[in-house]
This record gives structure tokens, sequence and C-alpha cells, in this order.
């Protein structure tokens, strides 16, 4: 056989975060197959500041951080900044970690739209296969008001303490999160820490190549419109081709994912035409469907200092189910053990020297957004227009208000009474409807979930982006496996849902290259939960 091209391989996976570092790990099983992981950011290794679950806050707008804005937003808030990761591992090195598997009726509702083997009974086992450390927030993490928290929600929403949200499907409850963690020295267990890792100190996986600090603009596709590459900068500005020769996955996120479909001409005709890129693959949905969760705050100065033990500082929640014909739960709280007033600081609000925060979160948002370009610069950053609380009935607002309306219920309750000196924001003079939505829309932030940009969906679905199969509609040679793929936004924290993603696309190649004729072999498939590769 005559020696390969040094940039070609068998598999090219476009982003080294969440479900891009599932896929490299799972697709490198078997040692015949190459593949490269194209990572914009550098590696975690050896960075404290990210592989420390507790410090995540420091993360936030800094350099390894993409920092997105928002386009202005009449009904919200618009100096919203959504946070995206430049480092291996993606948003599990960059976020908090809480880790829900999705609700059956999350699933289903995925299968209802379209997406055909995505329903509960298919997807349970992938959750088994995950080789991250998920586990309860640590008894020595759980900080003395967050407990008191619990136990006051508990009394004051009249729902069941649950311990271990992952132990069986819930409609409601209250207590710590589970986390992907190791709570003996408060490391992170993200994606890049689980299945790369224990790889790169082994160094068992030569036929891995990441290609860090690269970065992806272009897609290359040959004359029948299937993909054979990846068009990349270099940190040092070199420009290479990185070729693949069975497929191109891309794994980049809900924000970077669109955007280079789109500087690849593909997605909406007109959009593509108006700012002079060359259409390849007319598609409109691509950049349609743009999910979050947003959430508004309430904020007490506490009556003095808070003890300093924690995971990562939000370590318990709550979800009510308001609506008794809902499937799954539809207001949610983070407690957070920190006065977090960013937002409320701009109307005018002080931040307390000590202090809490609830903030109530829309689990099943009905507004729709849209990720488009501005330039035909891959350099520019793409408008992201969430177009928060713009549905038609102003469900996601009214959510809000029953989410402060309850939060006061519950600082009202002992134990957590106790802690509390005073309601700083909104404060307790804001008490109608209007009041309290115009404050929960004006100081709403995002809880970094961006999501359903490339839709999974039927054929017969013009806005789907991707089939069942994560291969992109009209095209060949190319999947998407991320968090943009998502029809529709799952009740809880989605980071699980997006690694259980990164595993069933592992399995749809290996199945098919099983499938194909002379084929060499099934890609192999761990069936069970492996020994987290975790490391001080």
């Amino acid at each position: 056989m005559p020696p390969q091209p040094s940039h070609v391989y068998d598999y090219v996976v476009v982003g080294g975060g969440t479900a891009g570092s599932v896929i490299a790990s799972r697709l490198t099983e078997d040692p015949s197959v190459r593949v490269a992981v194209i990572e914009g950011g550098p590696s975690d290794v050896d960075r404290p500041e990210v592989l420390t679950l507790r410090r995540w806050l420091g993360l936030l707008g800094g350099e390894l951080d993409y920092d997105y804005p928002t386009v202005e937003q009449p009904r919200g808030n618009s100096h919203i900044r959504h946070s995206r990761a430049r480092v291996l591992g993606g948003c599990s090195s960059h976020n908090t970690l809480i880790s829900f598997k999705p609700l059956p009726g999350d699933w289903d509702e995925w299968a209802e739209a379209g997406a055909e083997g995505w329903d509960a009974a298919s997807m349970d086992p992938y959750f088994h296969r995950l080789r991250n450390n998920i586990v309860p927030v640590d008894e020595k993490d759980r900080n003395a008001i967050a407990r008191d928290f619990v136990e006051a929600a508990r009394v004051a929403a009249d729902v069941p303490r649950v311990e271990g949200f992952n132990q069986r499907p819930f409609h409601e409850g209250v207590g710590f999160f589970d986390l992907a963690y190791h709570p003996e020295n408060n490391k992170r267990s993200s994606a890049s820490v689980a299945y790369l890792h224990p790889h790169l100190e082994a160094g068992d996986r030569p036929n891995l190549t990441l290609l860090l600090e690269t970065w992806a603009h272009k897609l290359e596709f040959d004359a029948t419109l299937r993909a054979t590459g990846v068009r990349v900068r270099t940190k040092d500005g070199e420009e290479l081709l990185i070729e693949a020769e069975r497929e191109v996955l891309v794994c980049a996120g809900a924000v970077d994912t669109p955007r280079l479909l789109l500087h690849s001409g593909i997605g909406p005709r007109a959009d593509l035409e108006a700012l002079g890129i060359p259409v390849l693959h007319d598609l409109p949905g691509v950049g349609e469907n743009l999910l979050d969760h947003p959430e508004s705050v309430i904020v007490w100065e506490t009556d003095g200092p808070i003890p300093e033990n924690s995971a990562m500082d939000s370590d318990a929640g709550l979800f009510v189910r308001r609506d008794p014909e809902s499937c799954g739960p539809d207001l949610m709280f983070h407690f957070y053990q920190i006065p977090f007033t960013d937002n409320p600081e701009r109307l005018g609000y002080e931040k307390p020297e000590h202090g809490v925060s609830m903030t109530p979160n829309i689990p099943k948002p009905r507004s729709r957004g849209r990720l488009y370009l501005t330039s035909a610069d891959p350099a520019v950053k793409p408008a992201l227009d969430f177009r928060y609380f713009t549905d038609e009935d102003d469900y996601d607002a009214k959510t809000l208000v029953d989410g402060i309306r309850l939060a006061r219920e519950i600082a009202r309750t002992e134990p957590l009474a106790g802690w509390l000196r005073r309601e700083v924001c909104p404060g307790p003079e804001l008490t109608t409807d209007e009041e309290l939505s115009e404050y929960a829309r004006k100081v709403a932030h995002t809880v970094y979930h961006p999501a359903g940009t490339c839709k999974m969906g039927a054929p017969t679905d013009e806005q789907a982006v991707v089939d069942p199969q994560l291969r992109v509609r009209g095209l060949s040679g190319i999947r998407i496996a991320d968090a943009s793929v998502f029809p529709t936004m799952t009740a809880v924290n989605p980071m699980i849902g997006v690694l259980m993603v990164g595993e069933k696309c592992a399995e749809l190649i290996a199945r098919g290259e099983a499938a194909a004729p002379g084929a060499a072999g099934a890609i192999a498939q761990g069936d069970s939960k492996q020994t987290p590769g975790g490391h001080a």
C-alpha cells in the first residue's frame, strides 16, 4: 500500500467538545481506523483553571471563551453573552457539569417530531455507556445554606426530596444535583477527561490525531456532493485541507456547526446569495429553530458569610410541574450560593457583600430564534437572535413570574428564612405581574444551552437539517452530532443528552460500516460503563 498523505484520515471530527470527544474515542477503539479531531482551542491537560470544577465562573468571557453576543431583544435582555468553550472538551470543560439523563418525555417528543429511533426506550441504554463519573454532590460539598434551601423548597413547593435525580424519571422534586466530577479533588469528569485523557496519558491510540488550536472554516465536497474534507487554519496561520476518506463528523456545537455549514454554502439560498456566498446546497433549516433555557434571578442578602464548602456554587435545584397535563417539569430553579447580580446591576441594583440567588428557569420554552450570518467573512461572528419571550401566549414570561412568586414563598420558609436579611432584587416593592414580568425579562440570562439550529427530523419536515441517522439531508459523507440536532429542548440541563448523541452517532457509524460491502469490520463499541479516567 503506498504511503498516505499526512492529512488524510478515515474520519475527520470537527470539534473536540462534548460529543466530539465521545465519537473520537469510540471510533479509535478500532486500531485500523484513523481519526483526526479539529479543535479550535488548546488542550485542557494540566490546566487547573479548566479542570477544577469550582473555577468555572472564571472561564466565562476569558481567553477560552468564544463569547458570542446576542442581537437586540425587544422583550428581553440584549446584553446576554453566550459562552462557547474554546478548549478540548468543549462546554463540558467550561460549564457546571450538572448531569441529568434527559427525561422520557424529552426523547419521546423527539420521536414524535420525526426522529425515529430516538424514543426513550431506544435511548436509555446509551446513558449506561457513558464513561463520565456521574455522582450526586458529595456530602462534604453540601453547603449548609443549600441544605436548608432544599428543605424549605420541599415544604413551600410541596414536592418530594430527590436523592439522585438520575435514579428514576421525575415530574417534580428538590435536591442536590448529580455532577460529572471527582469529589475527592473537585476535578471535572468532562468529555475530554473521561474519553480522551486516558489515551493521551497512555499513548495507546496512535490512530487518534488531535489538531489543537486549529480552526475549521469551510467544508469541502466533490461533484457528487460528498464531503471530502475540511479547510482549516492553524494557530500559525497555515491553511490546510484535512481530508476524510469515509466521513466528516461536525460536532462544533449549536453556534459553530450551522456557522460552518453556512460558510460552506449549505443553508437558505436567499440568505447565502445576499452575502455573496456560492450556494452548494439549499437547506432552509440551517440556523433556524434556535433554542435556549432562559432564566431570571432573585437575589437575597444573607445575615453574614456563607460557609465555604461547595462543589461549584450552584449545587441544588428544584423542579415543579404547574400543569398536571405536562409530561415533565415546567418550572425549574438553580440555587446559587453566591449573589448573582451581573444583569440586575445594569438596572441599578447593588451587589450585596454576602448573598444567595434563585434562578427560575423555563424547562420547555416556546420562543424560537434564529442564527444567521452578517458577512461572508468566516472570521465575523454570526448573529444570534433568540427572540426571547416572543411566544404568542407569553408562556415564557409568565413562567418566570410564577417562578419569582414561588421563590419568595421559599425564602419565607424555614430553615432558609433564618439565613436571609432582605430581598435585594427585584425587591419586595415589585408585586404586580406586569412589574415582575418586566424585571424578569430585563435581567434574564442564559444557562448557556443553545440548541436546535440543525434539527433532526423526518424526510417530510422541510426545516429538518439531519435525518435520524444524523446525516445531512441532500449530502453524503457528512453527519452532525451535537446540540444543534435537538428538535426540541430537553426539560433538563442538556449536557448528558449531548454525550448520548455522541454515543449513538458512533454506533450508527459502526452499524453502517458493518453493513457496507467488503467492510473490514465494525468499529468496536463498549456496552457498559467503563472506569472513568480520573487523574489528579
